[in-house]
């Protein structure tokens, strides 16, 4: 009498869970987007998106990593190929593009929820490079009128992330982007580091979201509200990045934050060097 083999049970295969590859596995996501799994019509449409802004996906960008996801995910009998996630049907996948001195930040969100920020230069999208305005901190410098500053970081992170409520990590990066810039060591009195302070302690107050005070309205106006003004330097973004790591409680940056602004500032003005 033959023997019934054992049928295989793929979800276990090189370590993905029953639920395979979840967003809050390969995103800094949070909330019910971490526990969605991704899914193959997921990667398409943010591979749409990815040749509308850009005219091809990005390498190594988040739709190449859904992309990789999904197949995994529907190798396993996770998804089926035509499935798309409940996040991404009921709240959509958007890519933002934020211009700035000598190219876009590109920010791509899945149901609301930075995935991916970095730089396009606008020599390589073929583009003429453009100007922009100074803020009210500014800076001098022959070389240095088309670099980013970290004012116009700040306020690309405002267009970004805006309707974020402003938390405590938050607070402390754009302490250290504003000291970065002034060369202080404290918190200029009425800057928008004061601010962000002011609105981080106030936040832990707030008993909804809705009451909460956004990060956009604390970074809208960023350029103005500094008392000086630099080009966003490697430098720079490693003070902010260990700022903000060392007061959040998982020692993580938020997605599309201050740190990504700063640092993918910092990257476009290597590249116009």
């Amino acid at each position: 009498m033959s023997q019934e083999q054992p049928v295989r049970d793929q979800s276990q295969e090189g370590g993905v869970h029953a639920q395979g590859i979840r967003y809050g596995d390969v995103f800094g996501v949070t909330g019910d987007l971490a526990g969605q799994t991704i899914a193959p019509q997921d990667a398409a449409t943010m591979q749409r998106a990815e040749y509308a802004a850009l005219g091809a996906p990005q390498p190594g960008g988040p739709a190449d990593v859904m992309a990789s996801a999904a197949t995994l995910n529907q190798y396993t009998g996770v998804v089926r190929g035509n499935q798309a996630s409940a996040a991404a049907c009921e709240q959509g996948i958007t890519i933002t593009e934020t211009p700035v001195h000598g190219g876009k930040i590109i920010t791509e969100f899945v149901a609301g929820q930075a995935v991916g920020q970095y730089a396009v230069t606008d020599a390589q999208l073929g583009d003429e490079v453009g100007s922009g305005g100074q803020g009210g901190g500014g800076y001098l410098g022959d070389d240095d009128n088309t670099k980013l500053t970290i004012g116009e970081a700040l306020e690309a992170t405002a267009r970004a992330i805006g309707n974020e409520p402003i938390n405590a990590s938050d607070a402390e990066a754009i302490r250290a982007a504003e000291t970065t810039a002034s060369g202080a060591d404290v918190a200029i009195p009425g800057g928008v580091a004061d601010a962000a302070l002011a609105a981080a302690s106030a936040n832990t107050w707030a008993t909804t979201d809705q009451a909460k005070i956004k990060i956009t309205d604390v970074l809208s106006n960023a350029t103005e509200k500094m008392p000086a003004d630099k080009p966003a330097e490697p430098e720079d973004a490693a003070e902010v990045f260990d700022a903000e790591t060392g007061s959040e409680k998982h020692g993580k940056t938020r997605s599309g934050g201050v740190t990504a602004a700063v640092a993918t500032a910092a990257r476009i003005n290597q590249d116009v060097n």
